[in-house]
């Protein structure tokens, strides 16, 4: 077997590594991305007085499935502010220089950013928007009346992007991971990437959400779209959410 797929995977080996930029002395990247003065920010509710439905471990894995068809019932505030929570949710600060969260991450470089398309979010006005880990808020991004549609075609037009409640649009920070890893980290994003979705699939099971996980994209439109130049910061993974 040959090509770009197999090349990936060799020229990712430990092998081929040098000395990483971390090793070298380079500062670390921020933990997250930051916003301007001008930046409309969004509170939201804090996860510790949100009330969630508490079901087993076994009946949300055993109950999880991917959903495309949605009802119109609007998600509350405060459950789109649990389901970031439970997906990149901030437990701890340690001295400015790491963050531990609700998922694992390789060697805890977190270095994914959450964006949201808001489509039907009760306390919310449609737009994209983009979440503030450990301030736990959002910050709006791009709030024009065709956002929705534009995301919608760079996902090969698939008609859920735009009719669930809410759609995740995860963004990969290669540097962030290459910082440490080199190389050989464009593989831990990945990995980081399915983390996260797992846990919105879990975690909505308590609020009534179904989920559905695309990886069907085309790069070259949707990251434009949200404001990433596609290699300092790319879209790595999307999924819809909504009430069932």
């Amino acid at each position: 077997m040959s090509g770009t797929g197999k090349e990936f995977m060799e020229k990712t080996q430990y092998g081929y590594l040098g000395m990483s930029d971390q090793a070298s002395g380079y500062p670390q990247p921020e933990l997250e991305l930051g916003t301007e003065d001008s930046d409309s920010i969004v509170d939201l509710p804090l996860p510790k007085d949100i009330e969630i439905e508490d079901i087993g471990l076994r009946q949300a894995i055993e109950k999880r499935s991917s959903v495309r068809n949605y009802s119109s019932e609007p998600l509350p505030i405060e459950e789109l502010s649990y389901l970031l929570w439970c997906t990149q949710g901030v437990k701890e600060v340690v001295r400015d220089v790491v963050t531990f969260r609700n998922v694992p991450s390789a060697g805890a470089r977190h270095a994914l950013e959450t964006y949201i398309l808001v489509n039907n979010v009760h306390g919310l006005e449609k737009g994209l928007y983009r979440f503030l880990p450990i301030e736990h808020k959002l910050v709006e991004i791009d709030m024009s009346e065709d956002i929705a549609d534009r995301v919608m075609r760079g996902c090969l037009d698939q008609p859920f992007v735009k009719s669930s409640a809410v759609t995740f649009i995860w963004t990969a920070v290669p540097y962030r991971m290459a910082w440490r890893y080199g190389q050989r980290g464009y593989r831990y994003l990945h990995l980081d990437a399915g983390h996260t979705c797992q846990n919105l699939y879990l975690s909505a099971g308590s609020v009534g959400c179904g989920v559905c996980a695309i990886a069907a994209f085309l790069d070259e439109e949707i990251n434009p779209v949200i404001g990433v130049d596609g290699e300092n910061e790319f879209v790595i993974y999307v999924a819809t959410v909504g009430k069932k």
